[in-house]
């Protein structure tokens, strides 16, 4: 299994959202670094679902529940998408304030890479990140 940050602006679509529809194609993404990152999920994958904008806060937890596909809207074999299903709000959001003046994040790839729209998550960012979002950090 492999971990995930998954960016979106709350204003065009929420983890709020995500939980209402209970699963989505999460499409949009055209950077061609988080397409590659969408091309290695597999169905089982879970993501932190991160609000940027004015918020820039983990807020939920998604699971990816499709292999990556072309992006039915495009017409475009480079642009690929995957289905996520909402899990669960997290019990604490945690702030890309938080993730900078923790020590332990040093080399995130959601610190180096801040315009990254999917950002993969090691196991012990993972840990880390599951923590601080249930107040155990």
């Amino acid at each position: 299994m492999a971990y995930w940050l998954l960016k979106t602006e709350p204003e065009n679509y929420s983890y709020f959202d995500l939980e209402r529809d209970g699963s989505t194609i999460w499409d949009g993404v055209n950077n061609p670094l988080a397409l590659k990152h969408i091309r290695t999920m597999l169905i089982g994958d879970l993501a932190l679902i991160y609000h940027t904008g004015k918020e820039r806060q983990v807020i939920g937890l998604a699971e990816i529940i499709s292999q990556p596909y072309i992006d039915p809207a495009l017409n475009d074999s480079k642009r690929v998408v995957v289905d996520v299903r909402a899990v669960q709000k997290v019990q604490q959001p945690v702030t890309l304030t938080q993730i900078k003046q923790d020590e332990k994040f040093t080399d995130f790839d959601l610190l180096r890479l801040p315009r990254l729209s999917v950002v993969p998550v090691s196991q012990i960012y993972w840990q880390r990140l599951i923590d601080m979002t249930n107040g155990t950090d």
